[in-house]
């Protein structure tokens, strides 16, 4: 398992690259919701998510150990954050994506000297590829969530969280392979157990919540969700083990539950952020964690939402004001 030490040192190394994002708060979210929230804004940051964070502590190094070509599977973020940090450092990147692809992450991969390839719907098909194309042309692979490197960086989120906020009582997390929520668990309760740590999954999407109920890794069939940087069908090897030792509690929200967060962020708060972020305001809206005057810290994991789906995504807010 990874260390608050590893997290640490991996704040080092990726310090002269990332932004150290604001947390931003609304007095009508807090009011109802019944705590003091705050949200950890890292749709904010370089290339719109956390994925750069855990995709520059492992390209850089790679790169020490003399790595020439990187290639990643991603459904976009991890994919926009590899290409960034190899056209930074002067490598070149082949991202392996899913055959529906979201354009404006497609794009940014592209924008960043990403080399595209397609490839099904799903993790299970994109990450073989990827492992296969960095054989074929002598490079490394970068995994999206399950390395210890990707972990420390993704970790950092939580080190800056508790720099940024006094009193904090709960961190909620989104889930998808498990990346940013094992780094974070490592982060916060290597440094203060007391604070609580809630993970959400899509409903459609519980391949973590089935795990940590069946007590294995448990896998499930690919899914449909709006959320789809949380579509992995099984939670990490090496993430899953944190999740099962630190994790408070794992909390599953539905996809109007998702629309209608993500549409009061935009609304109430002005702010743009993907659906998959919004699953942690879905959870406080809905009451589904166990606080109640509290102060909470959700994290906003990313803002790459195709500005085509912004009219199909967005609903009526009126039921929850």
């Amino acid at each position: 398992m990874i260390t608050i030490q590893d997290i640490r040192k991996a704040q080092e190394n990726i310090q002269d690259t990332i932004n150290t994002t604001p947390i931003l708060q609304s007095g009508q979210l807090s009011q109802l919701c019944g705590n003091q929230v705050f949200l950890k804004c890292e749709h904010l940051q370089k290339t719109g998510s956390f994925k750069i964070r855990g995709a520059t502590n492992k390209v850089k190094q790679v790169m020490k150990e003399g790595a020439e070509l990187v290639t990643a599977a991603s459904s976009g973020n991890h994919g926009q954050a590899v290409s960034f940090i190899a056209k930074k450092l002067g490598v070149p990147a082949t991202i392996v994506v899913p055959t529906d692809v979201n354009p404006c992450k497609m794009n940014a991969i592209e924008a960043y000297d990403g080399n595209i390839v397609k490839c099904g719907t799903t993790s299970a098909e994109r990450l073989p590829r990827a492992v296969e194309i960095a054989e074929e042309q002598k490079g490394v692979f970068i995994p999206p969530y399950d390395d210890p490197y990707i972990m420390a960086g993704q970790g950092t989120t939580g080190l800056e969280i508790l720099e940024q906020v006094q009193d904090v009582d709960a961190v909620v997390i989104p889930i998808g392979g498990g990346g940013l929520i094992s780094g974070i668990l490592t982060s916060i309760k290597e440094t203060n157990p007391n604070i609580k740590v809630y993970g959400v999954e899509p409903e459609s999407a519980n391949d973590t919540f089935l795990s940590l109920k069946n007590g294995q890794i448990t896998s499930i069939n690919p899914t449909s969700t709006i959320a789809d940087g949380l579509r992995a069908t099984q939670p990490g090897d090496m993430t899953f083990p944190i999740m099962q030792k630190y994790l408070d509690d794992l909390v599953l929200v539905t996809d109007e539950e998702i629309r209608l967060a993500f549409s009061f962020v935009m609304e109430r708060m002005k702010q743009t952020i993907e659906p998959s972020s919004a699953v942690t305001v879905a959870a406080l809206l809905n009451k589904k964690l166990p606080l109640e005057g509290k102060n909470v810290v959700t994290v906003i994991s990313g803002g790459n939402v195709d500005l085509a789906r912004i009219s199909d995504l967005v609903v009526d807010t009126e039921r929850v004001c």
